[in-house]
């Protein structure tokens, strides 16, 4: 009988969570197993997991072989490996108005340097300005 640790999904609809189970190659995803290993949460941020490590490494030691989704929690639990962090995917219209936001920022940022740089220069002005004022009164007289 050829055993595999691999995952049956449980939990409600559209809210999968995942027993790490030792079972029969030949039986279904979620069908007869013989034992339960851990359990995986994918929906906690970061992912859930829990593995009774002395159980796998019995199983391991037995001749069970673990898939591909199982071998990673495994390494995950042994801390082999980081536990994902969901990716949050963007649309491309999302994408482009941050662009756009962000550009506008930068302009503001710029635009906002340019006036007070313009503000330092008229600050620096003004003791030249009174003197050309008080002459030109004298010369309208």
């Amino acid at each position: 009988m050829a055993v595999k640790i691999r995952l049956a999904r449980a939990g409600a609809k559209k809210a999968p969570l995942y027993r790490v189970v030792a079972a029969d190659a030949r039986a279904p995803r979620d069908g007869k197993f013989i034992e339960i290993l851990g359990r995986y949460n994918p929906r906690t941020q970061p992912s859930t997991v829990e593995l009774d490590l002395v159980k796998v490494d019995k199983w391991l030691a037995v001749g069970a072989t673990p898939t591909e989704a199982a071998g990673k929690l495994i390494a995950i639990a042994k801390g082999e490996k980081v536990a994902p962090i969901g990716v949050t995917k963007i649309s491309k219209k999302a994408r482009a108005k941050a662009d756009a936001e962000a550009k506008a920022a930068a302009d503001a940022v710029e635009a906002k340097a340019a006036a007070d740089a313009a503000a330092a220069e008229a600050a620096a002005a003004p003791a030249e300005e009174p003197a050309a004022e008080a002459e030109a009164p004298a010369e309208a007289e």
